[in-house]
């Protein structure tokens, strides 16, 4: 800041509107950057997370193991179209991930995962919900 104040000074009025001017659109553009890294989701984070909590060993994003695919689970959940009712569905969803369920998906029952806390559930369940539409 000191140098474009110091370089205004020598360079005249016209110098002081383009250093005033880079200064802005520097700060403008870090700005814009700086909103697109917070508004960007934590996919990486979240797969991580499912990874962490040993979901992957049951389930695949796209082939049946032990446990449906994330993505035949996400196809389920975002097809239920009104809200209110997916909005119950996904929250029973993430309660299933901690207390286990059966029948939902075949004879294999899932079990319960008591380690995996009420944040980290929901987090894993947003994110499969949305990173495989």
């Amino acid at each position: 800041m000191a140098l474009v104040a110091s370089v205004a000074q020598r360079t005249g009025a016209a110098s002081r509107a383009v250093a005033g001017g880079v200064l802005a659109s520097g700060m403008l553009a870090g700005l814009v950057l700086a909103g697109l890294v917070l508004a960007s989701p934590p996919a990486r984070a979240d797969a991580a997370l499912a990874a962490q909590k040993n979901c992957m060993g049951c389930h695949h994003a796209v082939q049946r193991r032990a446990g449906p695919s994330l993505q035949a689970i996400a196809q389920r959940y975002n097809a239920i179209a009104d809200p209110k009712a997916r909005a119950a569905a996904i929250d029973g969803l993430a309660a299933k991930v901690r207390s286990g369920g059966r029948g939902s998906w075949g004879v294999v029952p899932m079990p319960a995962n008591p380690q995996v806390s009420e944040a980290d559930a929901r987090k894993i369940v947003a994110w499969m919900l949305e990173a495989h539409r």
